[in-house]
């Protein structure tokens, strides 16, 4: 059926959308999950609309290359600087414009929804999600920024919501 991802050897993308800052996750889901490769989108500061573009860009790029079958991206929740909120829902703005272009599913999922299917937890902090996310991958740790691991536990998360039919 067109738009639905295949069920076996599928490639899910996370993305924990910042302003500046763009955490991506890419993991092969076969019988289990393995890692194909994470890390962070860095722009540099300057106008929104450059910032917004070079997210988009880089995204894109990131698709490109690995050609995911799913992608998850996280929720905002509100933030206490209505300034940063805003600018990070229009980076998650254009990202998901990018996405939509390609066809590609995607799932929106909320900090407290990752937490939860990642740790069993859904307060759980960032040292936790990143430890199970490493351990749910069969890896020793997980190196880099926090955005970077939260990216993989938002692509475990669609993951598990794509199994369930969620």
């Amino acid at each position: 059926m067109p738009g639905q991802p295949k069920k076996k050897n599928m490639i899910i993308m996370g993305i924990d959308p910042g302003s500046t800052r763009i955490g991506y996750g890419l993991i092969k889901k076969n019988k289990g999950l393995e890692l194909v490769s994470y890390g962070t989108i860095d722009i540099k500061r300057g106008k929104s609309e450059k910032i917004i573009s070079e997210a988009a860009s880089a995204i894109a790029d990131i698709i490109k290359k690995y050609r995911p079958s799913l992608i998850g991206i996280e929720k905002i929740y509100f933030s206490k600087n209505v300034k940063t909120g805003i600018e990070v829902s229009q980076t998650r703005g254009a990202l998901i414009l990018e996405i939509s272009r390609r066809e590609i599913p995607i799932k929106e999922l909320s900090p407290s929804e990752i937490k939860l299917a990642v740790t069993g937890y859904g307060l759980a902090d960032k040292k936790s999600v990143a430890k199970m996310a490493a351990k749910i991958l069969r890896i020793e740790a997980l190196a880099g920024f926090d955005d970077a691991s939260d990216a993989l536990a938002v692509a475990i998360t669609a993951s598990q919501k794509q199994e369930w039919g969620a």
